[in-house]
């Protein structure tokens, strides 16, 4: 499994702490089947992004790190004024591994009116935004249709396994459930934090979304996609994995 979203880089945000937690979590991630992972860390009014620092913490992390994960760097790019303009200077700044593809976290107070316009630019620009963990957002549980609309610009969306284990409350799980059976889904990352309540893990979600989804809906979300965003490919939604499974082919 590939991970896109994880906090593993240490003293840069409200994830890992020290190096120590850092080589923890690869390791951990490494038992669950993780084979790469993402340090996101955030960017906005409380943490400080810094490309220079990351680099460093990243080549710290490599030195020390005896697991088999490989380690990816990104951001978790919050949407605020300040991000938007930057963004749109430095279009690789924020990105997954310096490619297309770029985390975007709603504030959980305001969605701007502007937000399909900002999403254009960001695309215009050459970034494609990975809406993060949306069933998590109580403003964005009652947008389902600005969602779809996102997606059909060609945004992608990203949904939290423990959201779909219920670890964050039913209505996180109800509206994971409703975005999977809409197809609205393109990759399942851990958000990984810590060792204990937000592990980097996501073994268990994978063997619920087999079970309720699929294999080849669970191949496309935790392997297939991860990997084209990686690489700077192009995605397929949940709903083209069941057209796979039922008639051979998407895309």
């Amino acid at each position: 499994m590939i991970d896109i979203h994880s906090h593993v880089l240490f003293g840069m945000d409200d994830g890992a702490p020290d190096i120590e937690v850092s080589l923890a979590m690869l390791e951990m991630a490494a038992r669950h089947g993780t084979t790469d992972i993402v340090g996101t860390p955030h960017a906005n009014l409380e943490y400080k992004f810094d490309p220079g620092v990351i680099a460093a913490r990243k080549a710290e992390i490599e030195a020390r790190n005896t697991s088999l994960v490989r380690l990816h760097t990104g951001c978790d790019f919050h949407l605020q004024y300040e991000n938007i303009e930057d963004a749109l200077r430095h279009p690789r700044k924020y990105t997954i591994a310096g490619g297309r593809f770029m985390l975007v976290e709603f504030s959980d107070l305001l969605i701007f009116k502007t937000t399909s316009q900002i999403f254009g630019d960001l695309m215009g620009a050459g970034m494609i935004p990975v809406i993060t963990h949306p069933e998590r957002n109580t403003l964005l549980q009652q947008r389902l249709g600005e969602l779809k609309e996102w997606v059909g610009m060609g945004c992608a969306i990203q949904v939290t396994g423990q959201s779909l284990e219920g670890i964050w409350g039913t209505r996180a799980l109800k509206f994971a459930e409703l975005l999977m059976d809409e197809g609205l889904v393109h990759v399942i990352a851990s958000d990984g934090h810590d060792l204990r309540r937000r592990p980097p893990v996501m073994d268990s979600a994978q063997t619920l979304v087999r079970k309720k989804w699929g294999d080849t809906t669970a191949q496309l979300l935790f392997e297939e996609n991860p990997g084209e965003i990686l690489r700077g490919g192009s995605l397929a939604g949940a709903s083209q994995a069941r057209k796979k499974s039922v008639f051979g082919w998407f895309r």
